[in-house]
C-alpha cells in the first residue's frame, strides 16, 4: 500500500466495546479494541480537564464513567458529543490514519434520532478523508464467517446479531437487507443482570455482585460444551474474606438467554421473513445461519443454537460463527473498505 492510497479501515461503535480493524504496513489486519467509555478529571497541576477513555476509565473512576452508547446509538445531543470525545481520544491514542475509507457497521435499530447523531459522529470524525459509509452490524458481522473475502455479499442467508443491547435478525440477498429485526428484550446485558441476581440466590444472599462483575463470570466461564464450576472471594464489611463456589448461576442466565433467542428467531422473526420473502425464507434455512456479536462468543453456542433452532422448527438447520464473533463486524467492514477503496 502506497503511502498516499487511503488505508481501509473497519469500525463498530459498540454498546459494549469499540472495535476498528485496518491493515499495518505489512498488510496485517491489525485491531483496536477496547471499552466505548470514558470519564473526566481534573489535572492536579494545570486544573485541565483531561479525558480517560476504555478499561483505564472503567477500572479507575467506576462511580463517574460512562458508557455513552448503552442502548447501542447516541440517544440525545449530550451522548453524541460524548461519543465524538471518546472517538477522537481512541484515534488520536492509536494513531489512526486520517488518510482512509471508512466503512461503519451499524445496528438495526428504528431510532432515527439515535442514527442521526451517530451519522453525525461519524461525519465530524477525523478519519475517514477518503470516504465514508455504513452498512448493517450483522452484514457485516457475517463477511468473515462467510468466507476469506466477501462470499457473504454474493449469498442468500440470515444472520443472527447477539449483542449486548439487542437480538438484530435479517435476511440478506446477495448484500440486500430483507425484513430486519430488533428487539431489546433479549440481550446480553440481561444476561448480566441475571446472573448477578442468580448469584445472590444460590449464594443464599451471602454475595451481591454488580454487573460489570457479572459480566466477567459470563466472559470468562460461560460453556455450552463444559462448563466447569468456579470459586471466587469477595472482602467483607468489617475485615475477612469469603470464598464461595458458583456451580448455576451462569449457565442458568445464558440458558435462559438463548432460549428466548430461539424463541423470538423462530416465532417472530422467521414468520415475518417467509410472510414477505417465501423464497429467500426457503434458501436462507438450506444455507448456515451466521451468529455475531459478544453473546456468541461463549463456547458451544452455535451448535446450541443450531439444536434448538432444529427442534423448534422440526427441520435440521445449521449455524456458524466467525472465530471471534465479538470483533467480526470490524473486519467484515474492514473487507468493504479495501474494495471500495480499491474501486473508488
Amino acid at each position: 500500500m502506497s503511502d498516499d492510497e487511503p488505508v481501509p479501515i473497519g469500525v463498530k461503535l459498540g454498546s459494549t466495546r469499540t472495535v476498528i480493524a485496518y491493515p499495518d504496513d505489512d498488510g496485517e489486519i491489525q485491531t483496536i479494541r477496547t471499552l466505548t467509555c470514558l470519564a473526566t478529571y481534573e489535572d492536579a497541576l494545570t486544573g485541565e480537564e483531561r479525558v480517560l477513555y476504555g478499561e483505564e476509565a472503567a477500572t479507575e473512576y467506576p462511580d463517574e464513567v460512562q458508557f455513552m452508547l448503552r442502548s447501542g446509538l447516541p440517544e440525545d445531543e449530550e451522548r453524541a458529543e460524548l461519543t465524538k470525545t471518546f472517538f477522537e481520544e481512541v484515534i488520536d491514542a492509536n494513531d489512526v490514519p486520517e488518510n482512509s475509507g471508512v466503512v461503519y457497521a451499524i445496528p438495526t435499530i428504528d431510532n432515527p434520532e439515535g442514527l442521526a447523531n451517530l451519522e453525525e459522529v461519524i461525519e465530524e470524525s477525523s478519519i475517514g478523508q477518503a470516504l465514508v459509509e455504513s452498512y448493517p452490524e450483522s452484514l457485516c458481522g457475517a463477511i468473515p464467517a462467510r468466507g476469506d473475502d466477501l462470499e457473504a455479499i454474493e449469498e442468500i442467508f440470515v444472520a443472527v446479531n447477539m449483542g449486548s443491547t439487542n437480538l438484530e435478525a435479517s435476511g440478506y440477498r446477495r448484500g440486500e437487507q430483507l425484513a430486519p429485526f430488533t428487539t431489546g428484550a433479549v440481550t446480553g446485558n440481561e444476561v448480566d443482570r441475571m446472573i448477578a441476581n442468580y448469584v445472590e440466590e444460590e449464594t443464599q444472599g451471602r454475595v451481591n455482585i454488580d454487573t460489570q462483575t457479572a459480566r466477567e463470570y459470563k466472559e470468562e466461564h460461560a460453556d455450552f460444551d463444559s462448563f466447569e464450576p468456579f470459586t471466587d472471594i469477595i472482602q467483607q464489611p468489617g475485615g475477612g474474606s469469603h470464598e464461595f463456589t458458583i456451580e448455576r448461576s451462569v449457565m442458568d442466565a445464558c440458558n435462559e438467554y438463548l432460549d428466548d433467542a430461539v424463541e423470538e428467531f423462530c416465532n417472530t422473526f422467521l414468520p415475518e421473513l417467509a410472510n414477505d420473502y417465501m423464497k429467500v425464507y426457503q434458501l436462507a434455512l438450506d444455507n448456515r445461519i451466521v451468529l455475531t456479536g459478544g453473546m456468541a462468543c461463549i463456547p458451544g453456542i452455535v451448535e446450541e443454537f443450531e439444536k434448538r433452532v432444529s427442534a423448534e422448527l422440526d427441520r435440521e438447520v445449521e449455524a456458524v460463527a466467525a472465530d471471534h464473533p465479538d470483533i467480526s463486524p470490524s473486519l467484515g467492514a474492514q473487507r468493504i473498505a479495501g474494495r471500495l477503496v480499491d474501486n473508488a
